[in-house]
């Protein structure tokens, strides 16, 4: 049997304060990512993202982020995809990241739109053509008879494709999650973690709170 109640860490790194605080929690993102990057940690934009299925059954699973800005954050899939279809039926989501070399965790949750489609037209076409040609090829989380069919039909895609640019699969595209909640875990030691919530309010500006670990 594996014992977990031994696995501890005692957090050492850091500390955050309201003081030390962006009033902006994107612009307080974009420090936090800046220095993950900095810290050359693997895939620091490596997210997990949480839909909702109609059953109210809560669904996760681990994408990375493509795009940042003031209007919220960026990743891209396949629409007909399990989250493509909750998000159709339920557009609000959860993200989270957690950098673990920093000790340092950001929540951040609100509503995803799609983007618009020459957003997506603009990303499709710096991807690696492989991954291209995969966008084609994936009915992303249809069940498949075996690994083979996958080649097969990508064999037959990079063929109707031969020496022409792939164009973006009209059910291949971005989300953009539009924040109203984000918060920020620094780890502490003795499990007095310090955590800094932003909350949007109905004007459009963000109250700050430092919550209880």
């Amino acid at each position: 049997m594996i014992n977990l109640a031994d696995l501890r860490e005692n957090y050492t790194q850091g500390r955050f304060d309201v003081a030390d605080a962006h009033p902006d929690p994107i612009a307080q993102f974009q420090r936090w990512f800046g220095e993950a990057q900095r810290s050359q940690l693997p895939e620091p934009n490596a997210m997990h993202v949480v839909t909702v299925g109609p059953d109210g059954r809560p669904s996760g699973r681990i994408v990375l982020l493509k795009g940042l800005d003031e209007r919220g954050l960026v990743f891209y899939t396949n629409y007909q995809s399990r989250k493509g279809h909750q998000l159709d039926l339920n557009p609000y989501a959860a993200l989270t990241f957690y950098w673990a070399e920093l000790e340092r965790q950001v929540r951040i949750e609100g509503t995803m739109k799609k983007v618009a489609p020459e957003e997506s037209d603009d990303y499709f076409s710096t991807r690696p053509r492989g991954s291209q040609l995969g966008a084609w090829t994936s009915d992303q989380s249809q069940p498949i008879p075996n690994r083979e069919f996958l080649e097969e039909k990508e064999a037959q895609i990079e063929a109707r494709f031969q020496g022409q640019n792939v164009p973006r699969p009209p059910h291949w595209g971005g989300f953009r999650l539009q924040p109203d909640y984000v918060e920020f875990w620094q780890g502490r030691p003795s499990r007095l973690h310090d955590r800094i919530a932003y909350t949007r309010q109905a004007d459009g500006t963000w109250a700050l709170a430092r919550l209880s670990p």
